[in-house]
């Protein structure tokens, strides 16, 4: 539990917030009057005349835009920077050299790949202050006895410095430069535009030194325009109608940036783009030959405006060959790909950020904001199908690209995984955390609009739980749910908001915004009223992700045949079917009786939602259960219908082996703590009571087995997709045959196909 901060220290974390939250929507022109942050005054740095003029980049296998080996122009040739004695200070000079505001880190060992040419800077060593990097003292510019295996690289802030001014020091070698400047958008023009949500065409704006400037349209290309638009979450970019906007650039004086652009178009940033020309300063002369330069995008599916009138021709939908998995947010999660109807993951060897933005554009999304490694978002199951990708990054699918056949050594350690850049939508300015000890909790409050002004509210709670959670976590930005709550009287929010302005909300826990789910109109409905009664949240970053083993099922099924006298504990926790409680004593009951693995392949703890407290002592099995229901065990018939259920009434969580390396953390015995850690599993064995279905009353016959875990989403989790185990099941009256088992989901539409009656017996909320 996190400590409540000092009023201070809450006050400053809410500030922090609001000028992110400002940030986030600031660039990209939306919505028109929304508040721009005060600028910081910035000056540009005046040098001594004897410095020696340098100019910096960052360049090789980036996974970011904002970070790379750090490249120095000198005398006409780029070259390196050696890592002895680099410090977190002489990143932050090369840092703000660039425009950022900070640096996050450094990195010795030419992370990013080795450079070439010169080395022109070792054994630096700066205080942080300096305003060039050719200031701090070093060996001397060009003398050095390193290799290029020691190149130095930097993380920067995403932040650009408020004000900043791109000063090019080397006016005869402008081209061999990336663009800094200290932001971008795009300005809706046409009132038709204006309206309209995402914004997809416009001016495009830079700021530089503290001013909004256009760009001159003379040498702007289609490659340049394909950049902007991934920048700002879209796949693609179209033609506009130029003759519209001449007519409106001949009734307006423009102040236009002093360069042209040169991207080749497989750039994930702006950043990455190469200076053009430098286009003389005269005032209205500077684009006497054309106009503004004007940007049209085309938004993903998820995003685009939808006609309200007109039929669609009937379609079948392809399958698509690539998806995310496991992410907080739209647009991130681990890559599976479909190869051989089976889903698959990608190895992290060489994975980039021009790799990362094909599967982005593929998706309907922009660039890649970052290429993620070593299973950050979770790990998947199934084949590691792709290694050592490389992109062009204009392939149409990232199975297009070159790619090594063979995985060898890649384990689900090495998931690469993907953060896209998606459309601002202005979904966060429609709902709050109000009263939290930090900015990941609170009440939840919603801006609706009554009698034609708008207010806050807060939502009623009835029925409130983790799926709608996971929306209001997902629409801030906060990552996943950690609890849901009903009642908020310990988080005192507004007054003003304490009346319900949105009730019945029912989430699938898919949508991007609260506004998204079902949920009453203008008649609302809430007995208990909003105040203390009112929805509440918590957030994490990380979540835990439960996978079933459909192997273990597989190996461990078969029958038993036990007598009543012998399940008394498994008749007092429901485990048996109707017809049991009106047999004799003497009867038998007939028992398909498997094993469970369930492993955490998530990134924190599962926990029961339960509190110690309410943990029930159970006589019979000696140990206390911590979560009411926590699996279903259903035998279905091919047409979906249920023929026969069992169920894990009461659940005690625990540790019963790990991965290499990753210690037990949690046991039931003794009134232990309760849970799966992270890269462990708790086994269920076939020999324990409950652990089967009573099958005494089925016919012989062909069968769909289906297990699902947490199947009341008690607990968040960062993938519910993958908590159902479906099988194929034979039963011939004496001995029982399970086969095909497999994670729902883990291939292809053909093979699900098998299992009729699964399309539309599909896991439900509540």
């Amino acid at each position: 539990m996190t400590a409540p901060c000092s009023l201070p220290c809450c006050f400053t974390t809410l500030v922090c917030l609001w000028v992110l939250c400002q940030a986030q929507y600031e660039p990209y022109g939306y919505p028109e009057g929304y508040p721009e942050p005060a600028e910081e005054h910035y000056t540009a740095p005046q040098l001594p005349p004897d410095t020696p003029r340098i100019q910096l980049r960052l360049a090789g296998e980036k996974r970011k835009h904002n970070e790379g080996r750090v490249e120095v122009f000198y005398e006409g040739e780029w070259g390196t920077v050696c890592d002895d004695d680099f410090s977190i200070h002489a990143a932050q000079v090369v840092c703000r050299e660039l425009g950022y505001l900070e640096a996050v880190s450094w990195s010795a060992g030419s992370k990013y790949g080795k450079g070439e040419g010169r080395i022109w800077f070792d054994n630096v060593h700066c205080t942080g202050k300096e305003k060039t990097l050719a200031l701090c003292s070093s060996n001397g510019i060009g003398v050095s006895d390193c290799k290029h295996t020691e190149d130095v690289g930097v993380v920067c802030s995403d932040k650009r410095i408020p004000g900043f001014k791109f000063i090019n020091t080397l006016t005869n070698s402008v081209e061999s430069l990336n663009i800094q400047v200290e932001d971008v958008r795009i300005r809706a023009i046409l009132a038709s535009y204006r309206k309209r949500i995402p914004v997809t065409e416009g001016y495009l704006e830079v700021k530089d030194g503290g001013k909004w400037k256009q760009i001159c349209d003379e040498e702007w290309t289609q490659m340049n325009s394909r950049v902007i638009c991934g920048m700002f979450g879209f796949p693609g970019e179209r033609k506009y109608n130029a003759r519209v906007y001449k007519m409106f650039a001949r009734r307006r004086k423009h102040s236009y940036w002093g360069y042209s652009m040169n991207c080749t178009g497989n750039e994930a940033h702006l950043s990455s783009c190469k200076l053009g020309h430098a286009v003389s300063e005269k005032s209205n002369a500077t684009c006497a030959q054309g106009m503004p330069v004007v940007v049209s995008c085309i938004p993903g599916r998820a995003f685009a405006p939808t006609p309200m009138a007109g039929f669609r021709k009937a379609f079948r939908q392809e399958q698509p060959l690539v998806r995310l998995r496991g992410g907080a947010i739209v647009g991130e999660g681990r890559v599976e790909v479909l190869k051989n109807g089976e889903w698959g993951t990608i190895c992290d060897d060489n994975w980039n950020i021009v790799s990362a933005t094909v599967v982005c554009r593929e998706l309907g999304f922009g660039t890649a904001k970052e290429a993620l490694s070593g299973g950050r978002l979770g790990q998947g199951m199934g084949p590691v199908h792709m290694n050592e990708v490389e992109c062009s990054g204009f392939e149409k699918s990232i199975t297009e690209c070159f790619f090594n056949k063979e995985s060898l050594g890649c384990s689900h350690e090495e998931d690469a995984a993907v953060r896209c850049n998606v459309p601002a939508m202005g979904f966060q300015q429609r709902l709050r955390l109000s009263g939290g000890r930090n900015p990941y909790e609170g009440r939840v409050e919603v801006l609706t609009e009554k009698n034609g002004s708008l207010v806050w509210g807060t939502v009623c709670s009835e029925g409130w739980g983790t799926m709608e959670a996971m929306v209001v976590c997902r629409q801030l930005g906060l990552g996943f749910a950690s609890h849901a709550f009903q009642e908020t009287w310990y988080w005192p929010g507004e007054v003003s908001a304490d009346d319900v302005v949105m009730s019945g909300v029912r989430c699938s826990g898919t949508e991007m915004s609260l506004s998204h789910c079902l949920h009453h109109g203008a008649h609302l409905d809430c007995p208990k009223g909003g105040a203390r009664f009112a929805a509440g949240v918590s957030c994490s970053e990380t979540a835990p992700d439960l996978v079933l083993n459909p192997q273990a099922v597989e190996q461990t099924t078969y029958l038993e045949d036990r007598p009543m006298l012998m399940l008394q504990c498994a008749y007092e926790e429901n485990c048996l079917a109707t017809t049991a409680s009106m047999v004799p004593a003497n009867s038998y009951r007939r028992l398909l009786r498997f094993s469970s693995q369930i492993h955490n392949n998530g990134q924190s703890d599962f926990r029961p939602k339960a509190g110690r407290h309410t943990w029930v002592w159970h006589d019979c099995h000696r140990h206390y259960h911590s979560m009411e229901v926590f699996t279903h065990y259903d035998l279905l018939s091919l047409n979906g219908s249920k023929v026969a259920e069992g169920h894990k009434a009461s659940f005690c969580l625990e540790d019963s082996e790990c991965d290499e390396g990753i210690d037990k953390k949690y046991e039931c015995a003794n009134f232990g703590e309760q849970g799966i850690t992270v890269g462990c599993w708790d086994t269920y064995r076939h020999d324990i009571d409950c652990q089967w279905v009573d099958i005494t009353d089925v016919k012989p016959g062909d069968y769909i087995f289906q297990i699902v875990i947490n199947p009341n989403y008690e607990v968040a989790e960062s993938d519910f997709t993958n908590n159902i185990v479906k099988c194929r099941c034979r039963y011939d009256g004496h001995r029982v045959w399970m086969y095909s088992c497999h994670i729902g989901g883990s291939f292809g539409m053909e093979t699900e196909n098998t299992f009729p009656g699964l399309l539309n017996n599909q896991v439900t909320h509540r």
